[in-house]
């Protein structure tokens, strides 16, 4: 959280770009600094030691005493930067999205956030402030002078992040505007379209944010046969059809698919004539799995204007098919596979069945499927393969979905096994989620993961035309992704 003491010594475009992030504090802004200083030690005062001196020790501070003392050396520090600096930052800790993220990092303590310093000097007076890592996506900081005149001109230092070194660089900008864009992100920065930041905590070279307005290739001509597929774990059926802001008629009508995969219905046998009369028309053959062993739990469905040659529920194994985890149809040219894999869990008590059960007995049932036609598995996979498809790795590594395990799993059952995982193939050094968590806002902030896929058999790879994310499709934690497939 930012904090702007004195906005009238700044130019309004400056202050209008960067005041969603930040606070009035002048003497009508309706916040005291008190409040603000309130705010800050409630959340200094419940950090350990550890944390306190890496808090301190980042911003040039001696470390050393009680917690006592650590707290009164901060809480003297944030005041004295608010004598006549104009600036004040507030710095906000999140949890990680598992519990068991959360006990591995009270175990190594918080790591300091690597900073990026501009200094603005101005006569005789200096600012500091920070610009988090999520905000710049760890890509160069671009400077853009608009309207500057010679005796506007001051200097403005900074550190851009390469790999795990700072290097400082200078610029000569006006005092005007200060405009920060990610080079790598190829669009405009808009709080209505947070996919396109990239907030990715520790980018590569040559990453950019997934953006399907420039991102997607041009609609196939209308003599070419094509399929056009899409998945979506709905987080629950029943709630995503109260929502007056969309209906799966809406989305149907707005992405004309012919197959829609959904997982994570969470619906009961005894639902599923209601609903399947009245959720999409012209949509006459659909088909349902739902768990028998915990009612109101996972679920899966493929809703299909094609009517199917055939199709099967599960993978034919008792023991994995009491969940409603997977529906099989077959057409013509493919079987088409609706899944929800397991998730290993809160402390991680489901990750032996899934990497040694689960996993191997799908990676199996796909192959022999292959024997017979092509094979495309859609659904939420639950597992960020690499770490580009996951906004925090490191804080995430015994996160259930980011483990080596299961992330060693999806190689060996899937990929080594001679499926294509096609968005990752179109879009190779592309960072684009499909899940975010409800807690802490992180859709809002694109901290996301890939979970949702589409992998194909390899023969019919090449036939790819698209595999795309609709970030813009909300009621659920997950959004929808498609595929088009040329015949």
């Amino acid at each position: 959280m930012h904090v702007i003491l004195n906005p009238q010594h700044h130019h309004p475009r400056l202050y209008h770009h960067l005041q969603p992030n930040w606070v009035n504090l002048s003497p009508k802004g309706g916040i005291s600094l008190d409040e603000i200083l309130e705010i800050d030690l409630d959340k200094v005062e419940k950090m350990t030691v550890q944390q306190l001196r890496v808090k301190l020790r980042s911003v040039g501070i001696p470390a050393k005493g009680s917690k006592n003392e650590l707290v009164s050396a901060w809480k003297e520090f944030v005041k004295s930067k608010t004598d006549g600096t104009g600036y004040l930052e507030l710095d906000d800790h999140e949890s990680s999205r598992k519990k068991s993220n959360e006990s591995n990092s009270q175990k190594a303590g918080s790591l300091p956030c690597r900073e990026h310093v501009m200094t603005r000097s101005s006569g005789t007076k200096r600012t500091k402030r920070k610009v988090e890592e999520s905000l710049i996506g760890h890509n160069k900081v671009e400077i853009n002078r608009m309207g500057s005149s010679a005796q506007d001109e001051q200097s403005i230092e900074y550190h851009e992040p390469i790999a795990k070194r700072s290097i400082t660089k200078k610029r000569k900008v006006s005092s005007e505007v200060i405009s920060m864009s990610s080079e790598a992100s190829n669009s405009v920065h808009s709080s209505g379209e947070p996919w396109t930041i990239l907030t990715h905590k520790k980018p590569q070279k040559g990453w950019v944010a997934y953006n399907p307005k420039i991102m997607r290739p041009p609609p196939l001509a209308g003599d070419i046969k094509h399929v056009k597929l899409m998945s979506w774990n709905v987080n629950g059926l029943r709630a995503l059809l109260k929502l007056e802001s969309l209906s799966a008629l809406q989305l149907a009508r707005r992405e004309d698919f012919d197959v829609l995969c959904l997982q994570e219905t969470k619906l009961q046998e005894k639902d599923v004539e209601a609903i399947r009369n009245t959720l999409l028309e012209d949509y006459d053959h659909s088909f349902w799995t739902c768990s028998v062993s915990k009612l109101g739990y996972s679920g899966t469905a493929i809703i299909s204007r094609m009517k199917p040659l055939s199709v099967r529920y599960g993978l034919g194994i008792s023991d994995h098919d009491t969940e409603g985890r997977l529906v099989t149809a077959e057409f013509d040219n493919f079987y088409l596979l609706s899944g929800y894999v397991p998730n290993s869990g809160d402390g991680l008590k489901r990750l032996s069945y899934r990497i040694t059960e689960w996993d191997p007995c799908l990676g199996n049932y796909l192959k022999e499927l292959e024997k017979y036609k092509p094979v495309i598995l859609t659904g939420d996979l639950n597992c960020a393969h690499q770490e580009i498809d996951i906004h925090d790795p490191a804080g995430n590594k015994r996160s259930a979905g980011f483990t080596v395990e299961e992330r060693q799993s999806f190689e060996t059952n899937f990929l080594n096994k001679g499926f294509v995982d096609t968005f990752r193939t179109q879009h190779p050094g592309v960072v684009g989620y499909t899940y975010w968590g409800y807690r802490h806002g992180g859709r809002k902030a694109n901290k996301g993961w890939r979970l949702d896929y589409f992998l194909v058999s390899d023969c019919i790879a090449d036939k790819v035309h698209d595999s795309y994310i609709l970030p813009d499709v909300a009621g659920s934690d997950h959004c929808p992704i498609g595929l088009i497939l040329k015949l």
